[in-house]
């Protein structure tokens, strides 16, 4: 039995990771990426057109930092990626109002004004959609639920670089941290004003 959550699309917040060029050109699974950013437009739209606040997030690959590690997502020798790479992809359809907000690792937090933005705006809950489900989207998550945000996850508007991956904090991680839910789910919350939820 899942809990019912009510949402104030007034003070929610749809954070959308890293939808640009050096992602979305990605094989991911379980979700394709041009799927994975048509349904976070589509939530972005019903947000935004309810009086909702759309985020945004881009990452700067080329200043993305990059630690030691045994299997680094970039390695340190790799050539510098072009300026584009880390554009949104067109079809993202920005919209005057939307914030951009552009990070140098994986969550959306550090370094970023993002938390003033949201607070300036009292935002309470935050959704999430993004490429990957398991490092920009996850990360994101965790230090938002630490500072004491709600949390939806749009599942179907998020995806990772194995179907594994993605499924992993899809059922084990983020039904602790918030609210598991599809994009029609979301959507139709948004719409109603009221509550979403299941049995």
């Amino acid at each position: 039995m899942t809990q019912a959550l009510s949402i104030d699309p007034r003070s929610t917040a749809l954070v959308l990771i890293d939808l640009q060029h050096s992602n979305v050109a990605r094989q991911l699974a379980p979700h394709a990426a041009a799927d994975v950013v048509a349904r976070s437009v589509r939530a972005a739209d019903a947000l935004r057109a309810a009086g909702g606040t759309v985020v945004f997030v881009r990452v700067d690959v080329a200043q993305l930092l990059s630690l030691p590690a045994d299997a680094p997502l970039r390695s340190r020798d790799a050539p510098v990626p072009p300026p584009q790479a880390s554009d949104l992809v067109a079809e993202c359809n920005v919209r005057a109002g939307d914030l951009i907000v552009t990070k140098r690792q994986w969550g959306a937090f550090y370094g970023t004004d993002l938390e003033q933005q949201l607070r300036r705006r009292g935002i309470r809950t935050i959704a999430l959609t993004g490429i990957a489900t398991n490092f920009g989207v996850e990360s994101t998550a965790r230090a938002a639920f630490d500072q004491g945000y709600e949390l939806v996850f749009i599942e179907d508007a998020m995806s990772g670089l194995s179907a594994d991956t993605h499924r992993f904090p899809v059922e084990h991680i983020f039904p602790r941290m918030g609210c598991v839910r599809s994009t029609e789910e979301f959507v139709g919350a948004v719409a109603e004003n009221g509550s979403f939820g299941g049995a």
